[in-house]
């Protein structure tokens, strides 16, 4: 009985060591990612320092350091994650609410969802080859430029097939990025919402279609801006795709050659241009910057593009986690 006591004893005692060493595993990993994060982000602020002004972010960008700014990068990146959201999000939430819905279990459906999840994990650069034949060659079809004018009642807007480098052009190459994403995530809120809410809807007489949008919609609501959020920040920090596209590095404007809200209320096309004008965008510029042989002063200027990049993602998440944390305080069930 005395040594299947101590057996018993000895077996717990082995346990717990083995738990307090997990759990010191886990706070070391924890800590020293968190030590690391601390001492990059030290290490680019120091380089920065001095170097992150007003006329560095008001500024074009110059082939000399000391003049380089970061206007069009910024802009760029924008119209980049601004057009890529507004076409991703209701592809991606349709889609969805398709295969959530809709779709009957099949071979097609498990088809269609063993695609999308492979889709998640390609390399960029793969979407990157994708949208040069797609987008800037249009798979080659026309041999030279060719000009088209789309109507849009009060305006005239030219264009031209294939796009080449344009704003478009990258928006629909990181909107292929984004999607699986997007679609992921949303399937994901979808399912989480519970099956009584649904079945209470049909009770009051309600469509599937009313269903959806009424109660299934903004149930999953924050789930699928937590989707959103995640893909408009991978978006905003691609640099292979662009660089596959032949997206410029040294661009001295803004997409429109838009200057100010003044320019708008004068020349309001520009805003509608803009689209199918040249670009950059702030990943690309630190690239560049970081590639030069000229290392002495370029070290600073990418770290101050780095610390911008880094600002402006924090606050495009922080706006986009304040939108989500509202639309959940409102949920009850």
């Amino acid at each position: 009985m005395n040594q299947t006591a101590d057996a018993y004893r000895k077996e717990l005692s082995r346990r717990r060591r083995l738990v307090v060493a997990f759990e010191w595993l886990c706070r070391c990993a924890a800590w020293g990612s968190l030590a690391l994060l601390i001492f990059f982000l030290g290490a680019i602020g120091y380089e920065a320092w001095g170097w992150v002004s007003f006329d560095f972010l008001s500024r074009a960008n110059h082939y000399e350091a000391d003049k380089a700014g970061m206007m069009g990068g910024i802009w760029g990146s924008i119209w980049l994650v601004g057009l890529s959201t507004i076409l991703s999000v209701p592809v991606g939430v349709g889609a969805a609410i398709y295969l959530e819905e809709y779709a009957k279990a099949g071979w097609l459906k498990r088809q269609i969802q063993l695609n999308i999840s492979n889709l998640a994990g390609v390399p960029s650069v793969v979407y990157g080859i994708l949208g040069f034949t797609v987008f800037v060659r249009c798979f080659g079809a026309f041999e030279r430029p060719q000009e088209f004018v789309l109507s849009l009642g009060f305006i005239d807007l030219p264009f031209r097939l294939p796009f080449g480098a344009v704003v478009l052009s990258g928006a629909g190459t990181l909107t292929l990025l984004s999607l699986p994403t997007v679609i992921i995530a949303a399937q994901e809120a979808l399912r989480a919402v519970p099956p009584t809410l649904r079945h209470a809807s049909y009770a009051l007489g309600a469509t599937k279609w009313q269903t959806i949008w009424h109660q299934v919609l903004p149930a999953a609501l924050p789930g699928i801006l937590t989707g959103v959020i995640l893909s408009m920040s991978r978006t905003l920090g691609e640099t292979a795709p662009l660089a596959v596209l032949g997206v410029a590095s040294q661009v001295t404007f803004a997409p429109g050659k838009i200057r100010g809200i003044s320019d708008l209320a004068t020349h309001p096309e520009k805003l509608v241009q803009a689209p199918f004008d040249k670009f950059t965008a702030m990943p690309l510029q630190v690239y560049t910057w970081i590639d030069d042989p000229d290392q002495q002063i370029q070290v600073h200027v990418a770290a101050a593009g780095i610390v911008v990049l880094l600002a402006f993602l924090i606050l495009m998440n922080s706006v986009a986690i304040l939108i989500r944390n509202r639309f959940q305080q409102k949920i009850r069930w």
